[in-house]
């Protein structure tokens, strides 16, 4: 199987893997870990949200388990320490001395004869030392079977852990497939195995729970600032009304692209707030002044639709121009930015087609309220 891929600009954490989002497995017990990942992974790649699932838990490392009779290890006076220490002085890299020449040092390892490591059988030449001072031979006290297992013990916090990848099928967001995740890995997984998101769908599901907060916080802090700049709470209300008209053709332009709501949308849509409440200050602005003047309320707001219609479309151009290459996902790795352009750019198009129409209407009803408590 060939996973072709293209790395990302900025890799937001997680380890490289075959696939670009990753997920974590971990638990104490090995043999519970590894027999629950393929199934796991078998289970992943039946989601329609996922494609290319694979792991990187390779059990086809051939190796030899030694089992031993506890019993009969007692009975002979050996211990299981005694046989590890054993197993490892054979085959193992064990330090028994350092020689200091003149000019270097060289290290005294341990071992058996290489020749004799090839080969299974060699095990049951292997003694063992007993407590009592005899040598006792592996095969008296232990079994050993060949079999498979994993080519390398991956930890992370100190836990064997194995990492499960995946990528998006077309038509399906990170959202969708970190919900149908959950939905298999609650049914699925063992309660001595724990999973979690890593690298980008990591980041996908912390920040998704702070990014509606982020965007109310944003339009709380410009409507403060607003209110404190005009001494008023209405005329905020004003220029904040063609924020859900640019949020809804973000959004649209962002479904009729067939691109999801990431993290990089939503940073557009954050901008977007920025972009769109120029054009309110622009006519409210204009429009409190010239009530200053004893104009009415519709003359007001006419007037300052008039003046200020051209400022207006120029700052619009400027900002729809300077994004649009963005949008176009132009440039090496354009397509990780393109998003952001998108909601920009589609933002700006319907907002501004209903901001010169829809911001007068409310700056007319506003004022007749404030005209209506006052009195």
């Amino acid at each position: 199987r060939s996973f072709p891929q293209i790395p990302p600009q900025v890799r937001i954490g997680g380890t490289l893997t075959k696939s670009e989002y990753q997920m974590l497995l971990q638990g104490s017990d090995l043999d519970s870990l590894y027999s629950t990942t393929p199934l796991l992974a078998d289970a992943l790649s039946k989601l329609p949200a996922l494609r290319d699932v694979t792991t990187d838990l390779q059990l086809k490392n051939a190796q030899l388990k030694v089992e031993i009779d506890r019993d009969r290890a007692s009975s002979l006076g050996v211990s299981a320490a005694q046989v590890e220490a054993a197993l490892y002085s054979s085959f193992g890299t064990r330090n028994v001395s350092t020689i200091y020449a003149p000019e270097d040092t060289y290290q005294v390892i341990l071992e058996a004869d290489p020749a004799l490591q090839r080969d299974a059988a060699s095990l049951q030449t292997l003694h063992v030392r007993s407590s009592t001072g005899e040598l006792v031979p592996l095969g008296a006290l232990a079994k050993v079977h060949e079999t498979v297992g994993a080519l390398s013990v991956n930890h992370e916090s100190q836990l064997p852990a194995v990492n499960v990848s995946f990528n998006l099928n077309p038509g399906f967001g990170l959202s969708d497939a970190v919900s149908q995740i959950q939905g298999v890995t609650a049914k699925l997984l063992p309660a001595d195995v724990s999973t979690r998101f890593t690298g980008a769908a990591q980041a996908f599901e912390s920040s998704l729970s702070g990014l509606g907060l982020l965007l109310a916080v944003s339009i709380f802090v410009i409507y403060v600032v607003l209110g404190i700049l005009y001494e008023n709470f209405i005329h905020p209300l004003t220029i904040l009304s063609a924020l859900p008209f640019a949020g809804f053709g973000a959004l649209a332009t962002l479904m009729v692209a067939g691109v999801e709501l990431n993290v990089y949308a939503f940073v557009g849509v954050i901008l977007l707030i920025g972009l769109v409440k120029k054009n309110g200050i622009m006519m409210v602005d204009f429009a409190i002044e010239a009530r200053r003047e004893g104009l009415s309320p519709e003359d007001a707001i006419h007037r300052a639709c008039m003046v200020r219609f051209r400022p207006i479309m120029m700052t619009t151009l400027c900002a729809l121009f300077g994004t649009l290459p963005v949008a176009l996902g132009l440039g090496a790795g354009g397509e990780s930015r393109q998003p952001l352009g998108l909601s920009v750019v589609g933002g700006l198009l319907f907002s501004q087609m209903l901001t010169l129409y829809v911001t007068p209407v409310f700056y007319v009803y506003l004022e007749r309220l404030n005209k209506y408590r006052s009195s």
